[in-house]
C-alpha cells in the first residue's frame, strides 16, 4: 500500500480528485483482500477467541490496531470529499456514536469501559467521564489503539467544558452535526503530538 499512498501524498491532485484515482481504488481493494485473507468481516474475534489467557491482553492490542488502520484507508475517500482542510484533526475519523454498554474498568477506580456502537460497528472507549450513561449519543474520534491498565480503548469521546458531549445531533455512524470546536482541541493537540513524533 506504501506506494499508493506515497503517490496520494505527493500529488497536486484536489482532495476530491484524489477519491477517483487508480491509487485510491488499489488502496481499497487491497484492504478488502487483507481482510480477506485474515478470515473475513470478523476476522478480529476469531483471533481473540483463540488467544490463551495469558496473550489476550497484547493480541486484543494489536488487533485493534490492525482494524484502526484497516478502517483509516477504507473510511479515507469520505474524509478527501471534504475537501482541502488546513487543519489535523480532518486526519481523525470522528463520528456520531451511541453508548450501549457502560462498566467499571476491572483496574482503575476512575475510568469506565463502554461500548459503542458507530453504525458499521461498535468499538470500545475507556473513559474517565464517570456520568457517561447507556443510550447517551456521543462524538468519538477514532484513534490509534491505545492500552488503559488492561483494556484496549479505540479512540476517545469528544467534550466540552465539563465532561464529554453526551446529545450530539446527526446520524449514527455519520459525521457529528454543530460541535463546539473547542470539543475538537484534545483530538488536534493528540494528532499534532503525533505528527511531531
Amino acid at each position: 500500500m506504501l506506494p499508493e499512498i506515497q503517490a496520494m501524498r505527493y500529488s497536486y491532485i484536489e482532495p476530491k480528485e484524489l477519491i477517483e484515482t487508480p491509487q485510491m481504488k488499489a488502496l481499497k481493494e487491497k484492504a478488502v483482500e487483507i481482510i480477506e485473507a485474515l478470515g473475513g468481516g470478523d476476522w478480529h474475534h476469531k483471533f481473540i477467541s483463540n488467544a490463551s489467557k495469558d496473550e489476550r491482553e497484547k493480541v486484543e492490542e494489536q488487533v485493534a490496531k490492525i482494524r484502526f488502520f484497516l478502517n483509516t484507508i477504507l473510511g479515507l475517500d469520505k474524509r478527501l470529499a471534504l475537501g482541502r482542510i488546513n487543519d489535523p484533526v480532518i486526519a481523525v475519523d470522528i463520528r456520531v456514536g451511541e453508548v450501549m454498554s457502560v462498566a467499571k474498568h476491572p483496574n482503575a477506580d476512575r475510568l469506565l469501559v463502554t461500548n459503542v456502537n458507530i453504525g458499521d460497528r461498535a468499538v470500545t472507549i475507556v473513559t474517565n467521564d464517570l456520568s457517561v450513561k447507556e443510550g447517551n449519543r456521543v462524538a468519538v474520534a477514532l484513534l490509534p489503539p491505545a492500552n488503559f491498565r488492561g483494556i484496549v480503548s479505540e479512540g476517545m469521546f469528544l467534550g466540552a467544558g465539563e465532561g464529554i458531549l453526551k446529545d450530539v445531533k446527526g446520524e449514527i455512524g455519520g459525521l457529528p452535526k454543530g460541535i463546539p470546536l473547542e470539543a475538537l482541541n484534545e483530538t488536534r493537540n493528540l494528532v499534532e503530538a503525533f505528527l511531531k513524533g
